[in-house]
């Protein structure tokens, strides 16, 4: 089910989280993501993380409503990320959750390694007390990141979730060699077996028999294992 996140609510922000497939990406260090309300026929868990930073190498990505970019931080830029992110771990009563004010904002921000944090941000990060200028300052910098070494990567497997229900329209027959209710938590496929469905945040009405069912396929980054 779609849950939509009343602004200011971080209990609903919550619910919308705990109904995501979580994922593994290897080697992470850092991993935004970025809900946005949803609309018929859009469901914003079926995007990739917003910015995601591996351990080695200053390599990370950028995800899109579908697409996902790959890019390279030098020496220095990550030294500098790497010290904002240890300045982050020093605020004084940071907390698990926590709210810049006002706005539909909603973040969650997880800083992996030997210190595993989590953090629930809701709010506008401009609306963001003084105490937490450094978090609000990097979270809206990586949920619009830019670089000049980003390239588009070629997505190899989506997540695909079908939900019962049915989207406004027709439905498309069930392709997939399986069953629907063996993807209501979700199910890895090749990218070949995705490429006629909407992918990303747009979603596909699928009919199975007498079953219709709503379908995203959450494109997957390198190496990550839902």
């Amino acid at each position: 089910m779609r849950r939509a996140a009343p602004p200011g609510s971080v209990f609903f922000f919550l619910l919308a989280y705990a109904g995501l497939v979580q994922a593994e990406i290897p080697g992470a260090q850092l991993v935004l993501e970025v809900l946005q309300a949803g609309s018929p026929g859009r469901y914003p868990e079926a995007a990739p993380p917003r910015f995601v930073l591996l351990e080695k190498g200053g390599q990370f990505f950028v995800g899109g409503s579908r697409d996902i970019a790959a890019g390279r931080l030098d020496s220095a830029e990550l030294k500098a990320m790497e010290a904002r992110v240890a300045r982050i771990r020093k605020l004084q009563g940071l907390g698990s959750q926590v709210a810049f004010g006002g706005g539909p904002g909603r973040y969650r921000l997880q800083l992996l390694g030997k210190r595993p944090l989590e953090i629930v941000a809701t709010g506008e990060p401009q609306s963001a007390p003084q105490s937490l200028q450094p978090l609000a300052a990097l979270l809206a910098e990586l949920a619009d990141f830019d670089h000049p070494s980003l390239r588009f990567v070629k997505v190899e497997s989506f997540l695909l979730v079908a939900r019962e229900g049915a989207l406004a329209g027709g439905c498309r027959r069930w392709s997939f060699g399986f069953a629907p209710g063996e993807a209501g938590t979700g199910r890895v496929v090749p990218a070949a077996a995705a490429a006629d469905w909407p992918q990303g945040t747009a979603a596909a009405s699928a009919c199975a028999g007498a079953q219709r069912y709503v379908v995203t396929l959450r494109p997957l980054l390198p190496g990550e294992r839902p």
